[in-house]
């Protein structure tokens, strides 16, 4: 057994010891199985968008796969996130692998065989996104499942460490090769065979844990509005998926569909570039990451998540100023660092901060008001880049979504986790909670070691939670008050 004795440092954990999470047996299989399957993801940026256009060489072509992939990612979210409380993540994850790899698989021999047609393409990038909705809540919310709290930093930041290294910059570049050496059905191909590689980690991995028992009293319904209502509570998360939905609204189209669109058509850009373009991002993304688990979490998070995403989001006119390839390499290397070191902040406080039974719904609730209205900005690229030009169009989503990203932090209460007492680093005091009378079969029980009507100097608080029943909630310690009513 390790000791995490020497982890209580600013910002979380050692710096000295960012890859101690690793010697956790479930964590390194899952993060091996995300690793193979993110450089399968790489692969995929680069044959969707070279395939969408060979069958149709306009922006509309591109903006109907995503919107394809959006609309039943983000129709099935809520349901995701229901499904990944009531169940074992694993399984959750294991089988939304299954479902996606073989949309791909199909993909490829469709594409080997020179059959597939773009309707076919959008039909099959459906079913991806369907997916996806279980995978993401379930994935988000696996990892305090299987570390200590302490580690959350750590663990986020070899997250984003793999994301760009694999996604943006690796898989990007084997994407480019295969197309350019194969074709873009062999591309599938090899995407489809990474999620089989990920779904073999995932069944050697042992947790099992299940944060609520099934009670066939409450609906998936009730479970939504626990989750909706812990949300409304705080600023800080409402606040955020509603910036990130008009922000992403605005620019993550135009930046998706335009990009490769312009590369090819206004620099004449190769598939490769197109590879490159995406590499540098993953550089900036892993040297974001490995700043970020270098020096720890900020104390003042939410300022810092800001900041930084609105910085990235302004990057996104870097785009549309381009006039050589290695323009939008650049642009896309200040864009994913940035966005890197925000998302790894931003993940860490929300494993703090939110109940580990309501950690998939509240994490299905952030992938759906973020992403929202990702459908409509699709929609929109193509016929508002045909009306004032593609460059136009990236520069005004940057500078548009980078000033809603920055008006958010000046929301009442979003930088209210900012505001602790001295010498509070940021980790959850000891907690003791019994509950009575819940409707809900996560909080009808008493924790382990948590005794009703004992209080020994705890604060005892009563709460009223919308849709829900009487809670008793006691919180040991003065860090504690930060934590009340968060249930």
């Amino acid at each position: 057994m390790h000791s995490y004795e020497t982890l209580d440092r600013p910002g979380g954990f050692d710096r000295s010891n960012v890859l101690l999470p690793l010697k956790v047996r479930d964590f390194r299989l899952l993060w091996t199985g995300m690793a193979v399957s993110l450089l399968g993801d790489g692969i995929f940026l680069v044959a969707i968008a070279w395939q969408a256009y060979a069958l149709s060489n306009v922006p509309t072509a591109l903006s109907l796969v995503g919107l394809a992939v959006a609309v039943p990612h983000i129709a099935f979210l809520l349901i995701g996130g229901v499904i990944s409380d009531r169940f074992q993540r694993r399984k959750v994850m294991l089988a939304a692998d299954i479902v996606r790899g073989l949309s791909i698989a199909t993909v490829a021999v469709l594409s080997l065989s020179g059959s597939l047609t773009l309707a076919q393409l959008v039909g099959l990038s459906a079913v991806y996104g369907a997916g996806t909705a279980f995978f993401g809540p379930a994935f988000d919310a696996i990892v305090p499942d299987i570390v200590p709290e302490k580690l959350f930093p750590a663990a986020n930041s070899l997250d984003q460490l793999m994301k760009p290294l694999a996604l943006r910059m690796i898989g990007p570049a084997v994407g480019g090769w295969l197309i350019a050496g194969f074709g873009v059905g062999t591309a599938f191909a090899v995407d489809a065979a990474t999620f089989g590689v990920s779904a073999a980690a995932l069944l050697m991995m042992n947790v099992s844990r299940i944060h609520r028992e099934r009670d066939e009293s409450v609906s998936v319904l009730d479970d939504m509005r626990a989750g909706y209502s812990f949300v409304r509570k705080h600023v800080w998360l409402w606040g955020s998926f509603l910036a990130a939905t008009f922000a992403y609204l605005l620019f993550m189209g135009p930046a998706e569909v335009l990009l490769p669109y312009m590369l090819k058509n206004d620099l004449n850009g190769s598939a490769a570039d197109l590879g490159l373009v995406f590499a540098m991002g993953g550089v900036g993304a892993i040297g974001a990451a490995l700043l970020v688990g270098r020096f720890g979490i900020p104390g003042r998070n939410m300022t810092f998540i800001y900041v930084t995403w609105t910085l990235a989001t302004l990057a996104v006119a870097g785009y549309g100023i381009a006039t050589l390839p290695w323009h939008l390499m650049v642009a896309s290397f200040f864009f994913h660092s940035l966005e890197t070191a925000g998302t790894i902040v931003w993940m860490t406080t929300k494993q703090r901060h939110v109940p580990a039974a309501l950690l998939g719904r509240v994490s299905s609730f952030d992938w759906l008001i973020s992403t929202a209205l990702l459908p409509l900005s699709f929609a929109l690229t193509g016929p508002v880049s045909a009306l004032i030009g593609p460059r136009t169009t990236l520069v005004g989503a940057g500078l548009l979504g980078g000033a809603i990203t920055l008006g958010a932090l000046f929301l009442p209460g979003m930088r209210s986790l900012e505001r602790r007492p001295a010498g509070d680093r940021g980790a959850k005091p000891p907690v003791n909670v019994c509950f009575r009378r819940f409707a809900a079969p996560e909080i009808r029980r008493c924790g382990p070691g948590a005794r009703y009507g004992d209080t020994h100097g705890a604060n005892r608080t009563r709460h009223r939670h919308p849709g829900l029943r009487e809670i008793l909630v006691e919180t040991r310690g003065r860090q504690g008050a930060g934590h009340q009513g968060t249930l």
